[in-house]
């Protein structure tokens, strides 16, 4: 698609999600209320507000974040370019934090580009209004306010693949079968990371599955630039 991108430049990140408390009886008769009124257009009429709680975590205002998980090539010239990945996951604070301190100091340079699958809609803003939360300071590429779309330095596989038709969503899972890219999604998929998050506590394996949409993701800008895929020996977790 562009000649010009340097992928040694470029974060590429997913994050998984998930309620902000585990039930919807935990949350306080207001925030109840506001959920029930935040969703009422999506739920079903036979459909409660708790049945539905379930899936709180797609809102940042009714979920949070669990896991960042981060992916960046190395020597990508050479014959034997690595692709590096790692997460932050436990506390939210601490993700968005950690974070924060990786964008700030290692790609905070006008040529530094965030990459996500349908990241505009979802990853950015949703990272960015639960720093705000928190009451962390937006990292540079995270603070949108004043600035101009060319501006903006994010890329979106999902919007790449629209080719401005804005009517056309396609999964991650879809691209990567029609591309032939190896699936991400062999373990669990996203409507079950709350359960393995709250039932089985098991944060490790839902960091696995984050890092495996950040591989397809990489693996799509590739395929997109018509650059060979990465080899499963080409990937080095840090």
């Amino acid at each position: 698609m562009s000649a010009k991108i340097n992928f040694e430049n470029i974060l590429f990140l997913d994050i998984e999600t998930v309620p902000e408390l585990e039930n919807f009886e935990d949350l306080s008769e207001t925030k109840q209320e506001l959920f029930a009124l935040k969703t009422q257009y999506q739920r079903k009429e036979e459909i409660t507000p708790t049945e539905f709680y379930e899936r709180a975590g797609i809102w940042a205002e009714f979920g949070k974040i669990v896991c960042i998980s981060v992916g960046y090539f190395v020597n990508f010239n050479s014959e034997n370019r690595i692709f590096r990945v790692t997460s932050f996951y436990g506390d939210e604070v601490k993700i968005l934090e950690d974070f924060k301190n990786l964008l700030d100091h290692h790609y905070h340079k006008p040529q530094h580009l965030l990459c996500a699958h349908n990241g505009k809609e979802f990853d950015f803003p949703y990272i960015a209004r639960r720093m705000i939360i928190n009451q962390i300071k937006l990292p540079e590429k995270l603070n949108l306010f004043g600035k101009k779309p060319w501006e903006i330095a994010h890329l979106d596989t999902m919007e790449l693949w629209k080719f401005g038709d804005y009517k056309h969503y396609t999964s991650l899972k879809l691209l990567t079968l029609i591309l032939d890219i190896p699936s991400p999604k062999d373990d669990i998929n996203g409507s079950e990371v709350a359960e393995v998050y709250y039932k089985e506590k098991n944060i490790k394996r839902i960091a696995m599955y984050c890092e495996k949409d950040v591989i397809a993701v990489a693996q799509l800008l590739l395929r997109f630039n018509n650059e060979s895929i990465l080899e499963e020996i080409q990937i080095a977790h840090v």
